[in-house]
Parts: structure tokens; sequence; C-alpha cells
């Protein structure tokens, strides 16, 4: 399945070099977190401080409470979240306490 999320960095352009990047080599870790939950594939694009991931998932294995609960059991994830937060923000639309919203499919073909 297909699921396209939002979020925002913070508006410095060296903030944004820097997650960059991060996410040009992101950590073994993080990549063996994303498989093992069931993230088949992964894509992040930036339009200035606006971000929309696109990620593929194998329903079978894929299940978004337990990922999040496995994130914060895991020191390494936990660090690299804490670290990937000094450089994003909250959309307009984020609920209070998450980061990455879901985007609603207005339109396909």
């Amino acid at each position: 399945m297909r699921h396209f999320l939002a979020l925002d960095l913070k508006d410095n352009p060296a903030l944004i070099a820097e997650y960059e990047a991060y996410h040009r080599s992101i950590w073994l870790e993080v990549r063996e977190h994303l498989n093992a939950h069931g993230i088949t594939g992964m894509e992040i694009y930036r339009l200035g401080t606006r971000m929309v991931m696109l990620m593929e998932t194998d329903d079978a294995r894929y299940n978004a409470d337990a990922m999040a609960l496995a994130t914060q059991n895991n020191p390494k994830i936990r660090e690299w979240e804490d670290l990937m937060w000094k450089f994003q923000a909250p959309t307009p639309w984020t609920p209070e306490g998450e980061k990455w919203v879901a985007m609603t499919r207005i339109f396909a073909l």
C-alpha cells in the first residue's frame, strides 16, 4: 500500500542542508527498523520547507501502531527521531504530539 505523509522543516537553510545530508546516508539501524516493520520503499520530496513522504508498505507486516511502539522502545531509533526533530516542524494541520500527517487523496487517474 502507498501512504503519503507531510511534514515541515524549520525555515533555516543550514538546518535544511544538514537534514538532507543525514538522509543521503541514513543510519543502518534506521533502514533495518523500517524494513523490519514492513516498509518496502520510502521517498521524501521537499518544496521549500514542506516535505512529502511516499511510503510503500507490505500490509501483511506493516502496523503503524506497532511500529510507533517499537520506535519508542528502541534507543537507537529514538536517538534518530530526536535528532531529526532538531530540523523538523509539524505542519499547521498536524495533530498535537505527532510529526508526519497523512495526506488526503483528492484525485487519482
